[in-house]
């Protein structure tokens, strides 16, 4: 762990108050120097020789790196105190003591696979496709296909077919062609080259896919899939970046693992009936595809976008690269640290490592810079900062959340989680920026927050359903049911008792738990804090009995068993053991008592008010037993095989 923050002011641009950083943080801090980088370089050999160290600095971070090695020393960590704070407004000595405990934290690494490209590439196109392809064709193993044979080229460097693509599945390094209309480059003999016969549904594989056709692109969320290349084929500069870039996608490289997928705990669907398709719904990629009672996760071409963990109700997909629970630890850290340093009234701004760390990067090089109360928050995936971590913001001591949203943001995902949160938090303290300015997002900032909350702060501890539970209680103290809007996780189940028979389909499929029964009454019981509005219950109800509320209640009883339902139990007319409920062998003995073969006399419709074991023994006994087979036939005896004896 860092334990040791090597300081600079950048040359006396920035105001570095040691004491309050070391006080407030709990790290120990050197002295202020003014160039670091340059002639106090042999400051920066003594502290990284020490070992532990860590440099308030980002942009020389390839300076420091570079020393470190010559050195033989570990690299030291480093954090941004410039940009993010010392060149901001107001009292930034408590935002730099919070940043600098931030990045001693010590988070878990995400996981990771090898992805292994051997160089083979299709290229799809015409013209613009042959002359890429005489340029790739001595780095990889090229293939070009053209939809006519009026294209095909006398150059043999590269191999190159006709046809039409049908689907392309996979990602770098594992790519599934389909091709239909496919024909073969016959090489021998003078003039044009011959081709074999057409063929449709020719399958083929390939490790980078090229894609200079100028039509619709081939896969779904074509800058989010690894390894498939797509640019203007009319657009000289971008066909010459593409080639680039796909000539650099040879090779061993690293493939996190995004996400996490618990199959015991997903709410897709139970007994072939549909429930959440929450995932389904916003993954850009078509990673997720249904794979029966749960999802399936393709993590090749998974982009780590995060909404489907925001939206998983139930917590079956979570974030992992890093876990969901360092951004508890993180919120926290940042809000304690900051509050014990003295400051005040503190804001947090969420943004992405491209679009959000550049444009705070220049809003403080060349304007204002971020007030002293604005703390940002950088996360890797910006559409899977939901609800529960926003409502984790606030109740840690934040009094309002802003979320510089990035252009290659889902929108839609992160404005529906940001109403939620709204809604569980009792007030608008919520906020979306689609700024493009730096100078506008820090005027913006310097502005009163639009709808400030406070609380007393809480620890953010557990999953993201309790999490967001604990914030929810923590920010509306007096409040016992929130009304949530439509396709939020959490509500209640209402049950229209005319309608419902207790037949519990709905407790037999409800993935979660929240409905069950009473295996000594006729009861239908539900608990509301475990229920994910999934809406299995509803679609399968035979009588239409149950519908959806969209709710939070902060009340305890949300954690416990209701009764919604229940009857008084029937008692068999034989034995009086309880069996079903008064209602329903009521109804059953009217639809069947004297108007079916098997109950028409009145003895038969009796069994119908019998438990089953004395049903049993009535049919048993009945003249018209079903159980009944032939007589017995007699017990054949030593005297009737002796009268059959001539000699006897």
């Amino acid at each position: 762990m860092a334990r040791h923050l090597i300081l600079c002011n950048c040359a006396g641009s920035q105001n570095v108050d040691a004491d309050a950083i070391a006080n407030g943080s709990g790290l120990t801090c050197s002295k202020v120097h003014t160039a670091l980088c340059t002639t106090q370089i042999a400051a920066a050999e003594a502290a990284l020789g020490q070992g532990d160290a860590m440099i308030a600095c980002q942009q020389e971070r390839q300076t420091f790196e570079e020393l470190a090695a010559a050195l033989n020393v570990d690299a030291p960590g480093f954090v941004d105190l410039r940009d993010r704070a010392g060149w901001g407004t107001g009292d930034v000595a408590p935002k730099m003591a919070a940043l600098a405990a931030e990045a001693a934290l010590v988070l878990p690494m995400g996981k990771s696979v090898d992805v292994v490209s051997e160089g083979t590439c299709l290229i799809v196109g015409g013209a613009a496709a042959l002359a890429a392809a005489g340029a790739l064709c001595d780095v990889l193993a090229v293939t070009v296909l053209v939809p006519s044979a009026d294209l095909i080229p006398v150059d043999r460097r590269f191999d190159c077919v006709v046809g039409q693509v049908r689907t392309i599945s996979g990602a770098l390094g594992g790519f599934t062609v389909k091709l239909d209309a496919f024909q073969q480059v016959m090489p021998g003999g003078r003039g044009a080259f011959g081709l074999g016969a057409p063929q449709d549904g020719a399958v083929s594989g390939c490790d980078v896919v090229l894609d200079l056709s100028g039509n619709t692109a081939l896969v779904q969320a074509p800058h989010k899939r690894e390894g498939y290349v797509r640019a203007d084929p009319t657009h000289p500069p971008s066909i010459a970046a593409a080639v680039l870039e796909a000539s650099q996608l040879i090779g061993t490289f690293e493939k996190p693992l995004y996400v996490r997928l618990e199959p015991t705990l997903c709410a897709h669907s139970r007994a072939e009936q549909p429930a959440c398709s929450n995932c389904l719904n916003v993954c850009p990629t078509g990673a997720i595809t249904s794979a029966g009672e749960h999802v399936a996760i393709d993590p090749m071409i998974c982009a780590g976008c995060g909404s489907c963990s925001a939206v998983c109700p139930s917590g079956a997909i979570s974030y992992d690269a890093p876990p969901v629970e360092t951004v508890f630890k993180r919120l926290a850290t940042l809000a304690a640290t900051y509050r014990k340093a003295g400051g005040m009234h503190a804001r947090l701004l969420v943004h992405d490592a491209e679009h959000g760390r550049e444009m705070i990067a220049l809003g403080a090089r060349f304007g204002v810079g971020l007030p002293g109360h604005v703390i940002p928050l950088e996360v890797d995936a910006l559409s899977g900062f939901g609800h529960a971590e926003m409502l984790a913001a606030l109740a840690c001591g934040f009094e309002h959340v802003d979320v510089l949203m990035s252009p290659k943001t889902e929108p839609d995902v992160i404005e529906a989680q940001a109403e939620l949160a709204m809604a569980m938090a009792g007030g608008q303290a919520v906020r979306l920026l689609h700024v493009a300015d730096p100078d506008a997002l820090c005027t913006t900032l310097a502005e009163d927050a639009p709808a400030p909350i406070t609380c007393a702060p809480v620890l953010p501890l557990g999953s993201r359903r309790q999490v967001a539970r604990l914030s929810a209680k923590a920010l509306q103290p007096g409040a016992e049911v929130v009304a949530l809007p439509q396709g939020a996780p959490y509500g209640a189940v209402l049950v229209d008792k005319d309608a419902c028979t207790l037949c519990l389909s709905c407790v037999s499929l409800c993935p979660s738990g929240a409905l069950g029964d009473n295996a000594d009454l006729p009861q239908l019981r539900f608990q509301e804090d475990a229920c994910l509005q999934c809406g299995l219950c509803s679609t399968i109800c035979p009588e239409q009995a149950i519908t959806l509320q969209p709710q939070m209640d902060l009340t305890d009883a949300a954690l416990g068993q209701r009764v919604l339902n229940e009857e008084e139990p029937f008692a068999c007319i034989e034995c009086g053991s309880l069996f079903g409920s008064k209602s329903t062998i009521a109804r059953i003995t009217e639809k069947l008592a004297g108007k079916h073969a098997m109950f028409a006399t009145s003895d038969a419709a009796k069994m119908i008010q019998m438990c089953e074991n004395c049903r049993i023994q009535a049919q048993y006994h009945s003249e018209n037993n079903p159980f009944q087979g032939r007589d017995r036939p007699r017990v054949r005896t030593s005297d009737d095989y002796f009268a059959k004896r001539k000699d006897h």
